[in-house]
Order: structure tokens, then sequence, then C-alpha cells
């Protein structure tokens, strides 16, 4: 591992006004208003900084929505919605396709305003944003599939058809890791379905919040359309409370703690509202003896280390067969002192700071639990002298049974551990409260469709032979268990934005009742 303090040349923290030239090319400032409200900028909360997690300096000033704010921001939303869910679903994926082209164009700044802001690689940064544009090309060609269904009558001279509608206002609270991405699963499909969106970006990353509805807003305002469309408030706790309450919104969707989520849960439950949850995970990769090491390796390390282990979908616990245990670890350890630590913006670095000095400090009280639990530290744990949140990548021997395990370390810190046959690593990776994503190594077929199966792992992710992370987006994205249900993104998880209809329709002139009732 390529060590890093604040005296040594790998220690490049100090960014130049060169280096944000750029922001001003997605709408940035000194000084900025966190609400788009009714087409307009303003902000009556706090005023909050923006911090680089490389070096914990300020790069800008947000002012919050209150909730003030919020109020006039929602009823312009439903104003809106009423305009919006009348065009047909073609003509909205046109805009969608108009915001796809807009953030194509701006994709590289972006991609560094969130390695900047939030502190992951600039690749991953530039992937992220990436994966909206992604979505937003799915969501073009969703716009002319979402398909109703014909259903046979009993009875005659009648017909049954199942349409689909929009809800009206679609929610959306995104977390830090991944600023704008989980945005673009939700609001993409959100829009061509016929919804308005308001969307509350997490705390720590105003700015992405901000250069992103910049975007939208511009491509609404070039098409003649309600600014209050795509309505966003930078904003804390109150904000999102605010939004789980609202009956105005249909459906809320949250990516964050399971302990946050709940809570939201429970409040949209409270007023027969939708939830959609992308919560914790805590994911393994379970290696077989037949496994191709190499590619297994490979694997974990961006499985663990990647987004300096801030993913939902990050290794967490790393399962390997007894025959091969050593083999594996000796390995990892190698490829894991190669990781070059350091500024995210900076070519050849693989990990980044954590998002915040209080996720620094997470990690070492999480080092510390794992400690007295029996935990052995075979490399890494500790902090890394710097001004960012630096910390080094983390191997760890335990026991499965240990209680920390069954916790999420949102930090990039791997738990390794043996196992002697299919059944108890099966076991092993189902024996977590979360169930998000989980990948297995193997080359035999009758693993695969084991661990695929009904008696294999219980996530709503089940990978074989590649990471636990960097899920497409032509798939629903989701788990079970604490990871709470939801899925976005793919497949046809469009059907959560709507509300289903079964439409019967008697074009005769009797009455016949269904089951062959005789009412008289």
């Amino acid at each position: 591992m390529s060590e890093l303090s604040a005296n040594s040349p790998a220690y490049a923290m100090t960014f130049g006004k060169k280096d944000y030239e750029f922001l001003k090319e997605i709408g940035v400032g000194p000084t900025n208003s966190g609400c788009y409200v009714n087409g307009v900028w303003q902000g009556n909360g706090s005023i909050v900084s923006s911090v680089n997690p490389a070096d914990n300096q300020p790069i800008a000033e947000v002012v919050e929505a209150s909730i003030q704010d919020y109020e006039e921001g929602i009823q312009a939303c439903a104003q809106a919605t009423k305009i919006w869910m009348q065009i047909p679903a073609p003509k909205r994926g046109e805009i969608v396709r108009q915001i796809g082209d807009a953030l194509r164009s701006k994709l590289h700044q972006l991609g560094r305003l969130v390695s900047l802001e939030m502190g992951k690689i600039l690749p991953e940064g530039i992937g992220e944003v990436q994966e909206i544009i992604d979505m937003c090309d799915f969501s073009v060609g969703l716009s002319r599939q979402l398909n109703g269904s014909i259903i046979p009558s009993e009875r005659p001279n009648h017909m049954m058809l199942e349409t689909w509608n929009p809800l009206g206002i679609v929610g959306v609270i995104t977390a830090f890791n991944f600023p704008c991405a989980v945005l673009g699963w939700n609001a993409c499909i959100a829009l061509v379905c016929g919804n308005s969106v308001v969307w509350k970006g997490a705390p720590t990353t105003p700015l992405i919040t901000i250069a992103m509805t910049k975007i939208i807003a511009g491509v609404l305002e070039k098409n003649n359309l309600p600014g209050a469309i795509f309505t966003s408030f930078c904003g804390g706790a109150d904000i999102g409370q605010a939004i789980a309450k609202d009956t105005r919104i249909p459906l809320v969707s949250f990516t964050g703690s399971t302990k946050a989520g709940l809570t939201v849960q429970q409040t949209v439950n409270q007023r027969f509202g939708k939830c959609l949850l992308e919560m914790s995970g805590n994911n393994a990769i379970i290696v077989m003896d037949d496994a191709d090491i190499e590619l297994a390796v490979r694997s974990v390390l961006f499985a663990a280390v990647g987004t300096a282990g801030q993913r939902c979908t990050t290794c967490r616990r790393l399962l390997l067969h007894e025959s091969i245990y050593q083999k594996v670890l000796e390995r990892l350890l190698e490829v894991y002192k190669q990781v070059k630590v350091g500024n995210p913006l900076e070519k050849g670095t693989l990990l980044g700071p954590l998002h915040t000095r209080t996720s620094r400090d997470n990690f070492i009280h999480g080092i510390q639990k794992i400690k007295s639990q029996g935990g052995k530290i075979i490399t890494g744990g500790n902090i890394i002298d710097s001004l960012g949140n630096y910390v080094q990548p983390t191997i760890v021997e335990i026991s499965a049974n240990a209680d920390v395990v069954k916790e999420e370390l949102f930090a990039p810190v791997l738990y390794v551990m043996k196992f002697l046959s299919l059944k108890e690593a099966i076991e092993m990776n189902n024996s977590v409260p979360q169930g998000l994503s989980s990948s297995i190594f193997t080359r035999k077929p009758e693993i695969i469709f084991k661990w695929i199966g009904p008696m294999g792992s219980d996530c709503g992710i089940v990978n074989v032979n590649i990471p636990t992370n960097g899920a497409e987006i032509g798939g629903a994205f989701g788990g079970e268990k604490a990871t709470g249900g939801g899925r976005e993104a793919g497949s046809d998880s469009w059907k959560q934005y709507m509300r289903r209809s079964t439409c019967t329709i008697n074009y005769g002139s009797e009455l016949p009742l269904a089951q062959g009732i005789n009412f008289g």
C-alpha cells in the first residue's frame, strides 16, 4: 500500500484556482442558492459549506432550504404535475433524451465535481455521471413501452384491460456515496412515467445537487415546460421528514442507512404512501476451491477498496474455501500493497479519502470494536496522517460469529473467513441482517445453479465470477431483508412509479356476473 502523509510528495492535495474553473461551466459559484423552486433559485435556510474530503477545506457555500422554501416548491410541483402527466409518454421520453445529451456535454466536469466533493476517484466519478446518461437512454426506450395488457374475460361481451398511469409526484432522497447516480435511477424513469420529481440531495454534497439541477432545469426551460416539474432542495433531515410526511407525494424513494430508512418507511406508511428503500448492505464473496484465483483476487480488490468501501454493494466479507484460504490471502495481501492512496483526481489513485471526518472517526471506532471481538488485523487498520480523511485499506481475520461481522462499517475493511462446504458458505452468506449483493467464484455449473436457486443466496443481487459491486442499469437493483426490498433502475422497476388499473368494459346489453352469480 502506497503511504501518504502531509509531508510526502504523494500528498498533492492543495487545489489551485485553475482546478475550480470547471465549476463555472456547470453553474457553481463561491456562494449558491440551494433550492430550485418553481423555476427560480432561492434559499432561506442555513448557510453550509461544501467541504473537499481530500483536505477538509471548503469549496463553496450553499444556502439550504427552509420549510417555507419546501412548501413553495411542493405547491408549484403539484401544479406542474397536472401539465406533465398529460404530455404523451414518448414526448416525455424526448425531454429525458435531451437531459441525457446535456449531461454528455458536461460528463467530465460533473465527474470531476463528484470526485472533488464526494471523494471517490475520478474514473468512478465520471462513471457515476455516465450511469445517469445510460439511465436516460434506457428511459427513452421505455417511454414507448409502458404497456398494459388485455386479459380474457369469463363474461360474454366483456373486455378486461390493465392500464398504467402516473402516480403524480415522486420524492427522491439520495445519499452522499452516489450523489447523482441514484437520482438518475429514479428520476429518469419517474419522468417518462409522467411524474414530477422532488429531490433532496445529500447534505454533504450540495454542489452536485445544484449542478445536476441546473442541467435538468435548462432542458425544461428550453422546451417551455414548467421548471417545477423538477424541484430540488439542498437541506438536512427536516426537508427529508417533510417529504416523508407529505401526502402530496405518493412515492418516496430513500437511499441511506437502515436506521434512517426505517424511520422514513414508518412515516410514509402511516399516511398510506409507497416507499422504495435502498439501505445497508453486508455483502459476501465466496471463493470455491475450483475458482480462478486471479479473477477472484482482482474482483475482491475492486469490491472491497473501490469508493473507499463506501458503496452499499462493497464486499465486506470474503469467504474462502479452506483448501485455498492461504493462497488467496497471500495473493490479496500482495495486491493491497500496490494500492495507491491519495488525491482522487490524480491519475493512478485507487483509494481516495473517506467522505467526512466523522467517517474517519467511525473507522477508528470500528477497528477498536473489531479488535475487542477477536479480530486480527493482517494489513491496514490505521488512519493516515494527512489533512484529509484517509485510512488504510484493511483486511481482518475474524470469526463469522462475531457480532461486528453482522454490522456494516462504511469503510475499506474486509473480513476474511474459512468454510468447508458450499452449504456452509451459503449459510454464512445468508447469516447477516442485510441482503443486498453477493457473489460466488466457481467453474462448476451445479454450484452456480444451487447458488442462484431457492436454497442459495438470499440477496437481491446474486452474481457469479464478478464482484458484488458495479451493477449494470439494465437489471433491477435492490436487496432483501434490512436492505429494504426496493428495486430501482432496469427490468420492470418502472411499475413502482405508476398506478395500475384493472378496467372491465361491458359492451353488451346484458349484465352477467362473475363467478356465475345470479343476483335476482
